[in-house]
C-alpha cells in the first residue's frame, strides 16, 4: 500500500497575498502538495490563477511542498511548449513537479475562446499521443513522432528536468476510456466522483456510490496489468468534522438535492464527514479495499482537514 498523503487546490487564491498565505499554511499543517487548475471560464471554480506561474511562484514560498497541476488541459498547449516549462519548473523547483493532464471538458471556454470542441474520443486520443511526445522529451530523447494530431520532427528539450526519467504523471478522469488511458501512462491517477461528459460538471449519487467507484478501479486494474501496485490512486473529497455524522450526513444529502438516506451518502468514498477518527478508519478501509491513499482538498477545507492529515500522513 502507498502512505497517505494529502494535497491541497488552490481554488480561493486570487492574488499574491493569499497565495503566499494559503502556501505556508498547507506547508506548515504537512500538506504534501499544492496544486492548482487550468481553466480559463470563471465557473465552476471561480477565477483562477495561470498554473505553472502560480507554481513557479510558489516553488520561491516553500520547500518541501510539490507542485502539482490538477490538472492542465492538454489542447491549450502544444506538448513540445508544455514540456519546456515542465522541465524548467522541474528544474528550479530542486524537482518538486507533479505533472497532471487531462483532454479537457470544460465546454464553455472552449466556446469562449474559440478552440475546437471536438468530440471525448478525438480530445483523448489527442491526449494519448501528447503524452508520448511529453515522456519522450521530459525523458532527453530527441523525438520524431507523427501522428493524426502532432507532428514533431528530431526535438530535443532543454532543461532536463530533476527527477528522472520524468515528473511523476497524474491523469483524472471518470470514464472507461480516460481511465484505461491512465491505467497504461500514469504515476498517480485521479478518479473523478462527479460526471464531465456532457462538457458540464455533474453530481449525482450514481457517481458517488462506491459501487461506481470500484467499476473505475476495475476498469484501471485491467488496464494497467502488472503496474497496477505501483500507480497511487487519488480523490478529491468533501469534508465535514462532525461528532453527530448522521444530521451531518442528511444535511449533505438536502443541500445536494438528493433524496437518499443519510447512509447512503456516509458510503460514498469521496465524502468524509464525522469526527476525525471516524474519518481517519474509512480512509484506513478505503485504501485496503480500492487503492487510495492520495487525497486532495479544497484549500477552504485546509485548517477542518489539518487533524486527518497530521494523523494519516506517511503512515
Amino acid at each position: 500500500m502507498h502512505p497517505f498523503r494529502f494535497g491541497v487546490m488552490l481554488e480561493s487564491a486570487r492574488d499574491e497575498y493569499s497565495l503566499r498565505d494559503t502556501v505556508r499554511r498547507a506547508e506548515s499543517a504537512g500538506y504534501a502538495t499544492v496544486l492548482i487548475r487550468d481553466h480559463f471560464a470563471a465557473e465552476p471554480f471561480g477565477p483562477q490563477l495561470a498554473p505553472l506561474t502560480a507554481l513557479a511562484t510558489i516553488a520561491a514560498y516553500s520547500t518541501s511542498l510539490r507542485l502539482g497541476t490538477l490538472v492542465i488541459d492538454n489542447d491549450f498547449r502544444h506538448p513540445a511548449v508544455l514540456a519546456k516549462e515542465i522541465a524548467t519548473l522541474d528544474l528550479l523547483s530542486g524537482g518538486r513537479v507533479e505533472l497532471g493532464l487531462g483532454a479537457g471538458w470544460l465546454a464553455v471556454e472552449y466556446q469562449q475562446t474559440g478552440i475546437p470542441f471536438d468530440s471525448p474520443g478525438t480530445r483523448i486520443a489527442r491526449l494519448e499521443e501528447s503524452i508520448a511526445i511529453l515522456k519522450g522529451l521530459l525523458s532527453g530523447n530527441s523525438v520524431t513522432f507523427h501522428g493524426e494530431h502532432y507532428q514533431v520532427t528530431d526535438l530535443e528539450n532543454f532543461p532536463r528536468p530533476s527527477q528522472a526519467p520524468y515528473p511523476p504523471l497524474l491523469l483524472g478522469g471518470g470514464a472507461k476510456r480516460m481511465l484505461s488511458l491512465a491505467g497504461r501512462e500514469a504515476d498517480i491517477i485521479s478518479v473523478l466522483s462527479t460526471s464531465v461528459a456532457s462538457g458540464v460538471q455533474v453530481d449525482s449519487v450514481t457517481e458517488r456510490s462506491s459501487t461506481r467507484l470500484r467499476e473505475k478501479v476495475t476498469w484501471i486494474r485491467d488496464a494497467a496489468g502488472d503496474r497496477f501496485e505501483s500507480i497511487e490512486l487519488s480523490l478529491f473529497p468533501d469534508i465535514l468534522i462532525t461528532d453527530d455524522h448522521i444530521t451531518g450526513a442528511r444535511q449533505f444529502a438536502a443541500a445536494s438535492g438528493w433524496d437518499v438516506s443519510p447512509e447512503t451518502v456516509l458510503d460514498m468514498p469521496a465524502i468524509l464527514i464525522g469526527t476525525v477518527e471516524r474519518i481517519a478508519e474509512k480512509l484506513r478501509a478505503q485504501r485496503r479495499n480500492l487503492g487510495f491513499s492520495y487525497y486532495v482538498l479544497s484549500d477552504t477545507d485546509l485548517e477542518t482537514a489539518t487533524p486527518i492529515v497530521s494523523r494519516l500522513s506517511g503512515t
